[in-house]
């Protein structure tokens, strides 16, 4: 049988996470005609500005066979419910703020009957906040409590959660992993792309291990893009007239040890022109500024985060720049090669879906990669989804902008229905007289469910109107008992849960 040979080119995330799920998948270790090998250029390190994950990292470390204990001890992991935004809605203004929670857990179902239209059908002013009113998980992550207890099963919880992470740790434990399921990994720098007649790659070369030749190349090599972009020529589609943030400022502080206070969801702060996010580690926290920079400047930016950190003028904090383009590759797959990671496009770390584009497509990859013959088959239906799946994120991240009733320049800009995509319009009218429904979506090229967005249009104070279809919600009084069993819930799970601190601090004591 003839040697299949797949090269990741670039480690990082993107690389290891790659390279160990192929490794897992396609049972490497038991396939002696199976090659895959990681090759890592030593000069270039993680940019690691997505420290946040999407509850699917979930199932897929499990898939990779990573204990979890492991994981949150090797990568000063926490536990992440979701996302507490601040200031969205509005400017801070006479000591009042605006937020809202959007957590990971679905809102409460009961059969026969549905929340949604009796929580936008109550009194408006009174009526608790939409994520409170309809799962616990907001009440769980304001009391700082975790979304599981220590001896439920790895992976499992009452309540849905994903990570905050150390990136470049997370690189070196997959890195492990995937050597461990057979990947091979060497160091070296690509000084050579040659093409073949048919415009293919023929075979790298490096200076350290001479010419490389595979039946499939990956690109992980980050914004540089070397294989997809500047080898190959796929045209990068640019969304800046939707996203308009194309910066970010990011530090690391130390936190005390001994602080009982240890969030388990990411605070997203807006400000005059982006956002600011804070991720505690254990250990630290990270903090960073997003920011447009057609709207402000980088010293304005620095401003932003030393003011949001607490850090004078004149104090030393080692601020790291990340300038980005949003948008994607028109073509991710190319005859024998495909991007996976910032080299296939890259948005904004809001919502934290550049990892969950690096698991989608890997896990794409894996499914449709054929056992013999030319590999550039898949590449039309790998293509196509994934460009719906960055088209979609990308509607789901600009709900967050274009609802604001904040003043600023860079909010107004966002809010001005040019700069919405069609899509989006279409449905936000829909949504004028009729929540998020599971019709509104294809699930399979889909990152957020239709109660995401509910989370969100919510959130943001944004009005579906069903004042004239009240009388086809008769079951009043059902549903005010099933709002008051919810909080219930609520009372039961802080009382039961531990300290989101005293989870971590747990697993940690465990080796």
């Amino acid at each position: 049988m003839n040697k299949r040979r797949i090269l990741i080119v670039g480690g990082g995330t993107a690389g290891w996470l790659t390279a160990a799920y192929l490794a897992k998948a396609l049972r490497l270790a038991e396939r002696s005609h199976l090659d895959v090998t990681v090759l890592e250029s030593p000069d270039i390190g993680v940019v690691g500005v997505g420290e946040g994950t999407f509850p699917t990292i979930r199932s897929t470390l499990q898939f990779l066979g990573i204990d979890e204990g492991r994981f949150i001890r090797e990568t000063s992991a926490t536990l992440k419910q979701g996302i507490r935004f601040a200031d969205w809605g509005h400017a801070p203004a006479g000591g009042e703020r605006h937020q809202f929670f959007h957590p990971f857990e679905a809102p409460f179902y009961a059969e026969g009957i549905n929340l949604v239209p009796y929580w936008l059908l109550q009194n408006a002013a009174a009526r608790l906040p939409f994520a409170q009113a309809l799962t616990i998980q907001q009440r769980v992550a304001d009391a700082q409590r975790a979304p599981k207890r220590a001896h439920e099963a790895p992976y499992a919880a009452p309540l849905n959660y994903a990570y905050h992470f150390d990136a470049t740790k997370l690189a070196g434990l997959l890195a492990d992993h995937a050597r461990q399921l057979g990947v091979r990994h060497l160091e070296g720098t690509v000084t050579e792309v040659a093409l073949d007649a048919s415009g293919a790659i023929a075979h790298l070369g490096t200076p350290q291990h001479g010419r490389f030749e595979a039946d499939l190349f990956i690109d992980c090599t980050g914004f540089r893009a070397e294989l997809i972009g500047r080898a190959l020529g796929s045209r990068f589609t640019s969304v800046r007239g939707q996203l308009f943030a194309d910066r970010a400022l990011a530090c690391k502080l130390p936190t005390d040890p001994q602080d009982t206070a240890m969030q388990s969801c990411t605070i997203a702060t807006a400000h005059e022109a982006g956002w600011t996010w804070e991720i505690g580690l254990n250990g630290a926290r990270g903090v960073g500024c997003v920011y447009s920079s057609d709207h402000i400047g980088d010293d304005r930016a620095a401003d932003i985060l030393r003011r949001y950190v607490g850090a004078g003028s004149g104090e030393d904090l080692a601020i790291r720049s990340v300038p980005f383009a949003p948008g994607y590759r028109e073509q991710q797959w190319v005859k024998n090669c495909v991007a996976v990671g910032l080299s296939a496009g890259f948005l904004e770390p809001l919502e934290s879906t550049g990892l969950v584009l690096i698991e989608a497509a890997v896990g794409m990859i894996a499914e449709m990669l054929p056992h013999s013959g030319p590999m550039a088959a898949p590449a039309r239906r790998f293509n196509e989804l994934m460009t719906a799946r960055f088209e979609n994120i990308i509607n789901f991240l600009k709900l967050h902008y274009c609802l604001s009733g904040r003043q600023e320049p860079f909010w107004r800009d966002n809010a001005a229905r040019t700069s919405i995509p069609d899509r989006l319009a279409e449905l936000l009218e829909e949504w004028r007289l009729r929540p998020p429904g599971r019709f509104d979506f294809v699930l399979d090229t889909e990152t957020f469910a239709f109660f995401n967005y509910q989370y969100i249009l919510y959130g943001m104070g944004f009005s579906t109107e069903l004042g004239a279809a009240r009388d086809d919600f008769p079951q009043v009084d059902e549903a005010t008992r099933l709002f008051a069993k919810i909080q219930r819930f609520a009372d039961r799970a802080l009382a039961d849960l531990p300290s989101h601190r005293a989870l971590v601090q747990h697993f940690n004591a465990q080796r």
